[in-house]
């Protein structure tokens, strides 16, 4: 099976990086991930003029999320450009690097001459940039006049303006956009402790991991079918060998992944590998190209048909009749459930819910 992808003159091996963060903070870190998760890509974590001062605890999670106020890297400049890097490329042999980069237009005036001896490509995060566009254009030609290396914008979810966002990075020389940033201001609170669990001095903190996949999924989507010409690296919310292909699907040609990582384990990344060519065998296809080039189809419908029951399949469990919102189920002991023709709204939650695939909307 090929994993390999290829886009703006980078070749990666397999479409799985690591997105910007804790687990790329440094040069021994990016070399575990390069060499024991095998990853096709090594994305550095975001670098900026000055080093951030980051709250303790800066980073909680759950089973679905990660919630951070952590920032950008909490080492200088100086240290990337005198000990990290140059003990990464020693062993970097033919996996691009791309350098995460932030924020504003006089801190890439600064770090791009810098930095790019070291990169493959560069990775902008526009996190503070907000929504003006007009500024988003001058950071990207300002960046564009320093470097001839592919640039990635990393596009906010708070964008007001995804098509926007991707039009104007395009005509001020971005190859691509990574899509999405951290969701939020979001907020974790400790009832017992009447307090914040992890947050800034504003009480806040930012959500990354599979929560904020379907997010994710359609502005990558959104982007992609508005300038197709544009590479999209999809991250936020990967997880599975699935996930990436429904990114791919979606519209990118690599994803990232982080925050699963930190909730499941950083063996993950390895399963993931592991996993693809099964699953992309499963649904039918010989490459990650092949998954590239397919289009998702839009089938859209008005009318349904009363949803399906099939009895060899049913345990009876009762989760479709508790969960339906209009109370169109009956259901007894052992008994496969009814729908009332006149109650039943068709809306399919019944079908989504079912654990066996017992429900049909289907004729």
């Amino acid at each position: 099976m090929d994993l390999s992808t290829k886009f703006d003159g980078l070749m990666l091996k397999n479409p799985l990086m690591p997105a910007a963060g804790p687990l790329v903070g440094d040069a021994e870190k990016m070399i575990w991930l390069k060499d024991v998760a095998g990853l096709g890509a090594i994305v550095a974590k975001t670098i900026s003029t000055k080093m951030a001062h980051i709250p303790h605890p800066c980073i909680i999670g759950d089973n679905n999320a990660i919630y951070n106020c952590e920032l950008w890297t909490e080492y200088s400049k100086e240290k990337w450009i005198n000990e990290f890097l140059p003990e990464y490329c020693k062993h970097k042999g033919d996996v691009p690097l791309i350098l995460s980069v932030g924020y504003t237009k006089s801190d890439m005036e600064e770090l791009i001459p810098l930095l790019d001896p070291f990169a493959d490509a560069f990775e902008v995060s526009t996190h503070y940039v907000g929504s003006d566009l007009k500024t988003l254009a001058d950071t990207v030609s300002t960046i564009r006049s320093l470097t001839k290396k592919p640039i990635y914008m990393k596009i906010s979810p708070h964008m007001p303006d995804p098509e926007g966002f991707a039009r104007t990075i395009k005509e001020n020389g971005a190859n691509g956009v990574v899509a999405i940033n951290s969701l939020g201001p979001t907020m974790a609170i400790d009832i017992e402790k009447r307090s914040f669990k992890a947050a800034n001095d504003k009480g806040f903190v930012w959500m990354s991991g599979p929560a904020i996949k379907p997010v994710a999924l359609a502005t990558v989507y959104t982007i992609k079918q508005a300038e197709p010409s544009l590479t999209v690296i999809g991250v936020g919310g990967v997880a599975s060998a699935k996930d990436v292909i429904e990114f791919l699907l979606a519209g990118a040609s690599a994803v990232g992944m982080l925050s699963a990582a930190m909730i499941r384990g950083k063996e993950l990344y390895a399963k993931i590998l592991a996993d693809l060519p099964k699953e992309l065998e499963k649904y039918g296809f010989k490459s990650i190209q092949d998954v590239i080039n397919a289009s998702l189809v839009k089938n859209v419908k008005y009318e349904a048909h009363l949803p399906v029951v099939d009895a060899n399949k049913c345990t009876h469990c009762k989760i479709c009749y508790n969960n339906c919102p209009y109370f169109a189920i009956e259901m007894d002991e052992n008994v496969v459930p009814v729908f009332d023709n006149e109650k039943c709204f068709r809306c399919g939650l019944c079908e989504s819910r079912c654990p066996v695939k017992a429900i049909s909307m289907k004729k």
